[in-house]
């Protein structure tokens, strides 16, 4: 949710997407080349991106919601199944729990300092008819992983990453997406890495990844290029797939920002640092994460929170004067009108605060210094002036 209007050019953008001449020089390659789909170039970004994240296998999907829909297809969901996951994260969080039928059953964030999945939430939500936890972790910082790994073991259940925030995040020398059976990942135009559209699933496991294989194309044995290179036979379709698969040219894309991912994330980690320490004494705004000790987040977006609902239409609007984009992240899910259809008078009293006193900041690696102290001094402006109030 952006600011209802705009100037004819941001000042600071929330995002600015800069591609250099080695990713105009990557997907030339294959443009070049006799092959464009899924194939050679789609097999070494998964294999770059599962040796950085320390993981056996990454499928290459379309999108992050596809790796999301995937990933819950894997586990065998059934009707009426239920999955426990966060209402404050993008909408495709729980829209993937319900295209396999399944119920996302809504688990309430920690605290508005620490807007993760709480960890109690969860277990006070765990029925017999729970198959899954799904966490998400929110602007890149991983959730209580040491928590919830413990109560996913000891109720037998499959915790799933939506990691989209995430890429090369750490905890306990962990990177984010490994802590479960099943991490997602997404590239799109925003994230910290982009194919423009696309997403990844990475797993331990060998026989899950053989699944997953399968499934983001048709269910099919073997694959087009399998049978291009000479290397496969007639195919056989074993279960009911999808059309989920990545093609070269947003692989040779991946590549390429994979190699600039932990430049970017550090950058990031500086503007966001300055951020924190332009505004840790500006009364009644609350910054998250600032003070836990869970590892390193990947900085994917900067949010604010503000000490009431109120105060966020004047602040904004302030900062749009000031050609500073803002945005929201995230209206609740369950929020929603096709939710609180599903979902009639559901509460989770910590995560409505949080989203309807959260600002998003602008926040990108190539931010120059004039666009850092820019934001800073409008925020600080907006504040003394209180013309959130």
């Amino acid at each position: 949710m952006e600011s209802d209007s705009k100037p004819a050019v941001w000042k600071v953008p929330l995002f600015d997407l800069q591609m250099s001449p080695s990713e105009v020089d990557a997907v030339a390659r294959v443009l070049r080349s006799n092959w464009i789909s899924m194939g050679e170039v789609t097999e070494t970004f998964e294999s770059e991106f599962a040796r950085q994240l320390g993981s056996r296998h990454a499928v290459a999907v379309a999108s992050g919601t596809a790796a999301l829909h995937l990933a819950l297809v894997g586990l065998n969901l059934e009707r009426d199944d239920e999955v426990i996951c966060p209402s404050l994260s993008f909408v495709a969080t729980a829209n993937a729990v319900l295209y396999t039928g399944a119920r996302p059953v809504f688990a309430d964030i920690a605290s508005t300092a620490d807007p993760t999945i709480s960890p109690q939430a969860i277990e006070a939500l765990i029925t017999p008819r729970t198959k899954a936890i799904l966490v998400m972790h929110y602007a890149g910082y991983p959730c209580q992983m040491d928590e919830i790994g413990a109560l996913a073991e000891r109720h037998a259940i499959p915790v799933v990453e939506d990691a989209a925030h995430a890429p090369l995040a750490e905890y306990r020398g962990k990177k984010a997406g490994t802590l479960g059976l099943l991490g997602c990942f997404s590239f799109f135009s925003n994230k910290n890495l982009t194919t423009a559209e696309g997403g990844m699933i990475v797993t331990d496991d060998d026989e899950s990844a053989a699944r997953l294989r399968r499934l983001r194309s048709h269910g099919m044995t073997t694959l087009s290029y399998d049978r291009y290179r000479g290397s496969a036979s007639p195919y056989d379709v074993s279960e009911l797939g999808f059309n989920y698969r990545m093609d070269d040219v947003r692989a040779a894309l991946g590549i390429v920002q994979l190699e600039k991912l932990s430049d970017h994330n550090r950058r990031r980690k500086e503007i966001a640092d300055a951020y924190r320490e332009a505004f840790r004494q500006l009364p009644g705004m609350t910054l998250p994460f600032v003070g836990l000790e869970r590892g390193q987040g990947s900085e994917h977006i900067f949010p604010a929170v503000l000490p009431a609902p109120e105060e966020r239409a004047g602040f904004v609007d302030y900062l749009r004067q000031h050609g500073v984009q803002t945005s929201v992240h995230y209206p609740p899910i369950h929020q929603f009108q096709m939710y609180r259809d599903i979902y009639p008078g559901l509460r989770l009293p910590v995560t409505e605060t949080f989203g309807s006193c959260e600002v998003t900041l602008p926040l990108f690696p190539t931010m120059t210094q004039e666009q850092i102290s820019w934001v800073t001094k409008v925020v600080q402006s907006a504040w003394m002036e209180r013309v959130c109030v």
